[in-house]
């Protein structure tokens, strides 16, 4: 099984928890079995594992959310990297080239994509067999796979379908897209048997690179990935799905959610609370979470939801909390926590000319050998052991350890065990973007 996983998103929705880097996918607020938690993006990965243990899974994401992904789903999965951001249609063709190239599938291997955050029950991946099942036979170009709708929702689009004569009973041919109806006509639809577009198809590798075609000299990954811009900005559904004329569909019936606001998220959460969190008694409906290490206290309250990060505080009526989008796009401010491949950071505090950071390097976890430009940097080792890299010169360094690093001086740190680090920066320019990266001698 070749499963495509779209990771996108601007972070916007399930602020402040969320932002462009960390999107919602990657939110760790799901309890797993062992009371440990799990983000969207690990739950997704393990139920496809345990449908099928040797798929290929591929995450075709932003260059932003890249350490994201390999810090939390490691070597399990493939990462295709987009150049630039220009919607689904081009990522999806991209994806399908990487898999031909690094995988070796052929032209009539099926590949299927599914967004990265569906909340559903493992049966929703068990179908995914059917799903490649029906787009291998060759009955249909394209296979959607639609969700039996439990109310005339007006957040989804909706799939319309009919009988396909001779045509094996469980697949229908699809007749149109409805976007995101009003809901009297979503009432309309769910009666005349109408599906929830739920983002899953598959189809065969050659389908989607003779589409591309039209648009590239060449289909080749190296070639798309040098030539991104020339892909048109569109959306697959758009470029694809509303211009195919043989497309089937096969209907899912169980859970299925799109876990996308505050008010969606709450109806999930195994807990009202996460974090340093105290209810009174006189609340009622209020789901808090808090990752700063200073208490969150919440009294007399009802039908509300809570979330503090290092990038900020939401307090808000349920219902009113999907309605947030347009304020955070006015707020201009630095990401305060990421992800990366060794670990995570989180920004303490900052000023124009120096900004104080706890970072948190995992166990056998190392940065890039690197150096900035425009910035003194000071590291001070909080907690664990590590192997810290000067220039040419390697040491040990343990709890208590400081380590000036001159603007210019390469240097890098692998943890031997977990650590916990703070790192000052000071100079004319704090900037992300300066950075340069070397490889080792």
């Amino acid at each position: 099984m070749n499963v495509i996983l779209l990771s996108g998103g601007s972070g916007k929705r399930l602020w402040p928890l969320s932002n462009e880097v960390r999107s919602k996918q990657f939110l760790k607020l799901f309890e797993r079995e062992d009371k440990t938690y799990e983000s969207m993006a690990q739950r997704v990965v393990r139920q496809i594992r345990s449908v099928s243990a040797n798929a290929n899974i591929t995450v075709t994401t932003g260059m932003q959310q890249k350490s994201a992904v390999r810090n939390q789903l490691g070597d399990v999965v493939d990462v295709c990297v987009e150049p630039a951001r220009r919607d689904t249609f081009p990522a999806i063709v991209l994806a399908a080239a990487y898999l031909k190239k690094k995988k070796d599938l052929s032209l009539d291997d099926v590949m299927i994509v599914c967004p990265v955050d569906p909340y559903a029950d493992d049966h929703y991946f068990k179908n995914f067999e059917l799903l490649e099942r029906v787009a291998a036979s060759g009955q249909s170009n394209l296979t959607l796979m639609g969700i039996s709708p439990t109310y005339p929702s007006e957040k989804y689009g909706y799939i319309v379908t009919q009988e396909w004569d001779n045509r094996d009973s469980y697949v229908r041919r699809v007749v149109e897209f409805k976007e995101k109806p009003g809901t009297k006509e979503a009432e309309c639809l769910i009666r005349k048997g109408a599906l929830w577009n739920s983002g899953v198809f598959a189809f065969r590798t050659g389908y989607i690179l003779d589409i591309a075609a039209k648009y590239v000299d060449d289909t080749d990954y190296m070639y798309l990935f040098e030539n991104y811009e020339k892909l048109p900005q569109i959306s697959f559904d758009y470029a694809v799905a509303e211009q195919e004329k043989n497309m089937g569909c096969i209907e899912y019936k169980g859970r299925w959610k799109d876990v996308g606001t505050w008010n969606t998220l709450a109806e999930e959460m195994s807990s009202d609370t996460l974090g340093n969190v105290r209810l009174a008694d006189n609340c009622k409906g209020v789901n808090v979470i808090n990752e700063l290490e200073i208490p969150i206290l919440a009294c007399g309250l009802e039908n509300v939801i809570i979330a503090a990060s290092a990038d900020g505080i939401i307090v808000s009526e349920k219902y009113a909390s999907s309605f947030i989008k347009p304020y955070v796009e006015s707020m201009d401010q630095r990401v305060m926590y990421k992800e990366k491949s060794w670990g995570e950071y989180r920004v303490l505090n900052e000023s124009r000319y120096a900004m104080s950071i706890r970072l948190h390097i995992r166990s056998g976890k190392a940065m890039s050998y690197h150096c900035h430009h425009n910035r003194d940097e000071i590291w001070i080792v909080l907690n664990g052991k590590g192997m810290i890299t000067i220039g040419e010169r390697t040491k040990v360094a343990g709890i208590g350890e400081v380590v000036v690093l001159p603007a210019g001086v390469r240097h890098s740190i692998e943890a031997v065990t977990d650590m916990e680090v703070m790192e000052i920066q000071l100079g004319e320019s704090v900037s992300d973007s300066d950075v340069e990266r070397f490889a080792f001698e």
